[in-house]
């Protein structure tokens, strides 16, 4: 052991002594650039099997591992999610950082205080610092693939790729888990057992939390081990010794497959790649989550897995039906009267799927149908052979069709959809022979209708021609000209509100623009919530009155009506509709219980429709300034309704709490208000972000007596928990629909980043409540969270 040392001694000294050369089939990165069309164009390891540098994807290049076999099949990917970049592309070092350039210039940083570089014949690509330790390698970063003698460890997760020519992060997700079991979950989804679809059954062969999956590189077998001891708890898979010369690799491919494949290469170094072991059975891919893509179901054609859409859908791309489905009909109000009438059930049998439903109850299949029918949150029911009927919104993600399943699904199609099919009108043909006499009839009986029509027309455009003359008389005695209450805003004396409000007795709260008050019109008969506005801005009776006209002209169901005004000197006062069921805030913040999931996911859509029509439907748009749940009030029927629309403009600058020149309320600001830059509706996003993460967490933004320093922010807290997958701590123990719950919290997340390019806007955010459109995972959303 003595001579070791010496020898190693000896070793170093002269390596100091040549000024810190490199050993051999080192690369030293100061000197040395990778280019997509000048040689060299990758880096080899010694023996030749492996390469990194510029891989080509297309007409372009992914900088990449790759093995050198007849497929050049790439084994990890640098900046996989984003482009790829032009023959223009460079990897060089300047002042130790090691740097992808694209062709627009831009930098990728790969590593800093990279010195000198080594790729490996396991494959792994190792940097290195100046004195030769190693400051980050390719193996601690996997993609899709872990190779032989690679570790996957609890944290540090394999996603799929797109496709097999689309390298970014795709559908499904492999997670090495602190409870040793080895699981494959659809990507977007939390540690939930519905997301799952194949799982190791390791779990019981420790206690650990910090576990580790382990490719052998000599049998190809997989084994989770503990990371201390690094003692086999669990085999995954046993594996085999090979006489020639193999590599393995195990990869979650773009259709949701785990699989060790087995690389082996011949004298003359030509590679044959073989299965050696999947995680599910090809014979049964319709297993893996999600195969199909949203709104679609997998069934077994054979021994191939079949996609076909659901009733009322088309495919994305015809060509790829991994991608999913779309609807390919418009759906109606729920507030129309002929809701149910523009739909139709469609049934299909032999279905099943994994997505959890917001009700299921026992109920006869007659029953089943005719509730989702008439049921404006029930898009699709699956009655099955026990008797229960399950309701669903779309999109459905895990969807399957086996033959001996008892079950039947009724979808709601539009009626417009069962009819409209490749932009044809497909009208049945009917073959039926007319008798003379037949005919006859038909002719009088029509001619009758129309007649009686005709006079019963008559009779009431008269009646209804004297009641409005009556009506116009009494407003003229009145003193009323013009129109009716209900289409125009009606002009009030301060001496009116006065009394009306009883000298403005009864106070209902106060907000940013001034106290609202309860009073009463109509000789009783009427309740209303009278604003007297405070510190306005300097401006004439025209302007105010113009003013009032544009706001007048909004009418949205999730919009508070105004329904007057006052102005008389320097008095200001509106005039709205009285809201019984209190504000949002009162709701959250001082109810001694929290409201229904369901009631806050649907107060969350009111919202969001209600600044979609300030934002997109109104004449001019109207950016609010003051999105929260002060101002967000619920009417008889427990419909949000947003106040205080348009009136920021009438604020004056003293009147803006701590922030010159700002208008709003501490924590829901956006950041751009202190930034000195042009507001934007994306303002009001980032306010509806907020008021979306208190509505779902029912607590405030700011929570100074919270038990812990990082709770005391919700929006950083609920990012931190986010990251974690510890979503459930901001529940405090309250039992929701977990996909629901996430899906609310990444949304809200999106809406509340710095960049306000950022932030979706409100439509976007409208069609993803609605589960139309799907919700990526979010970004940090500030630069001071961590």
């Amino acid at each position: 052991m003595a001579c070791i040392y010496v020898v190693f001694l000896l070793f170093f000294v002269s390596f100091e002594a040549v000024g810190a050369q490199p050993p051999a089939d080192f690369i030293t990165l100061e000197s040395a650039t990778l280019s997509p069309t000048i040689q060299p164009t990758s880096w080899l390891s010694p023996s030749g099997l492996f390469a990194f540098g510029f891989h080509p994807q297309g007409s372009d290049f992914l900088l990449g591992i790759w093995l050198m076999d007849e497929e050049k099949t790439l084994v990890w990917t640098a900046h996989r999610d984003d482009p790829p970049v032009p023959l223009d592309a460079k990897l060089l070092t300047i002042n130790g950082k090691l740097l992808l350039i694209t062709g627009q210039g831009e930098e990728k940083v790969i590593v800093e205080s990279a010195s000198f570089a080594f790729m490996k014949d396991s494959g792994n690509f190792v940097v290195c610092n100046k004195s030769f330790h190693v400051i980050w390698e390719s193996f601690k970063f996997p993609t899709d693939t872990i190779l032989g003698g690679q570790n996957l460890t609890t944290g540090v997760p394999l996603f799929s790729s797109v496709s097999e020519t689309n390298h970014s992060t795709g559908r499904y997700r492999l997670d090495m888990q602190g409870d040793g079991n080895l699981v494959l979950y659809f990507a977007d989804s939390m540690h939930l057992s519905v997301d799952a679809y194949w799982a190791s059954g390791t779990w019981e062969g420790g206690n650990s939390v910090d576990h580790q999956l382990y490719l052998n590189d000599t049998t190809g077998g997989l084994v989770v081990r503990n990371s201390t001891n690094l003692e086999t708890e669990g085999i995954v898979y046993q594996g085999s010794s090979s006489a020639k010369k193999t590599i393995y690799s195990a990869r979650l491919s773009y259709d949701g497959m785990f699989q060790v494949y087995s690389h082996s290469f011949d004298s003359n170094g030509n590679g044959n790649k073989t299965l050696a072991w999947t995680a599910v059975a090809t014979a049964n891919q319709c297993q893996v989550k999600g195969f199909c893509g949203l709104n679609s179901y997998c069934t077994q054609n054979d021994i191939e897995p079949y996609c076909d859409c659901l009733p009322g859908t088309d495919f994305v791309d015809s060509k790829q039906r991994l991608l999913g489905c779309l609807k390919n009909f418009t759906e109606n109000s729920c507030n129309n009267i002929t809701y149910s009438a523009s739909y139709q059930m469609v049934r299909e049998d032999n279905l099943v799927w994994d997505d959890l439903p917001y009700f299921k109850r026992t109920m006869t299949i007659d029953e089943c149908r005719n509730s989702c029918l008439e049921d404006c949150n029930c898009e699709v029911a699956l009655y099955d052979e026990d008797g229960y009927c399950s309701k669903q919104a779309l999109p459905l993600k895990y969807a399957k069709r086996y033959r001996d399943v008892k079950s039947s699904a009724f979808f709601k199609v539009g009626v417009k959809g069962m009819e409209m099919k490749n932009d044809t009108i497909f009208i049945p043909a009917v073959t039926t022979e007319v008798r003379t006499t037949d005919l006859v009839l038909i002719l009088v009986i029509t001619i009758g209708f129309i007649t009686c029509s005709f006079v019963s027309l008559a009779i009431s455009g008269f009646f209804i021609f004297k009641f409005r003359v009556v009506k116009y008389r009494r407003l003229l005695e009145d003193g009323k000209m013009g129109l009716t209450e209900e289409l125009k805003m009606q002009s009030f004396s301060y001496k009116e509100l006065q009394k009306a409000s009883r000298n403005f007795k009864e106070e209902l709260g106060k907000g940013a623009f001034g106290t609202v008050y309860l009073g009463v019109l109509q000789q009783g008969k009427k309740l209303v919530a009278i604003k007297r506005l405070e510190k306005m801005v300097e401006e004439g009776e025209r302007e105010f009155r113009a003013e009032m006209r544009a706001i007048g002209r909004t009418h949205h169901k999730n919009l508070v009506r105004l329904l007057g005004y006052c102005t008389e000197g320097s008095k200001r006062l509106l005039v709205y509709e009285y809201m019984s069921n209190r504000s949002l805030a009162d709701i959250l913040f001082k109810s001694k219980t929290r409201p229904p999931w369901d009631e806050r996911v649907r107060i969350a859509l009111d919202v969001a429709r209600g600044i979609l029509y300030l934002h997109e439907e109104c004449e001019a748009p109207i950016i609010h300034c003051d999105i929260k749940p002060q101002n967000i009030l619920m009417d008889d029927f427990w419909t949000a309704k947003i106040s205080d629309f348009g009136l920021a403009k009438l604020l004056m600058p003293d009147q803006t709490r701590t922030f010159t020149g700002v208008r709003g309320t501490r924590g829901y600001l956006a950041p751009e208000w202190q930034q000195n830059i042009p507001i934007s509706v994306k303002a009001d996003v980032y306010s509806y972000g907020i008021v979306l993460l208190e509505l779902v967490c029912c607590r405030r933004n700011l929570e100074v007596n919270a038990s812990k320093p990082e709770e005391i922010v919700l929006s950083n807290w609920a990012y931190k928990c986010f990251v974690a997958r510890d979503l459930y701590k901001l529940l405090g123990g309250e039992e929701v629909e977990t996909k629901s719950f996430e899906k609310m919290v990444k949304l809200g997340l999106w809406c509340i980043q710095d960049e306000p390019a950022l932030r979706p806007s409100i439509k976007s955010i409208v069609l993803m409540l609605e589960g139309i459109t799907e919700i990526a995972v979010p970004p940090c959303p500030t630069t001071t969270s961590t």
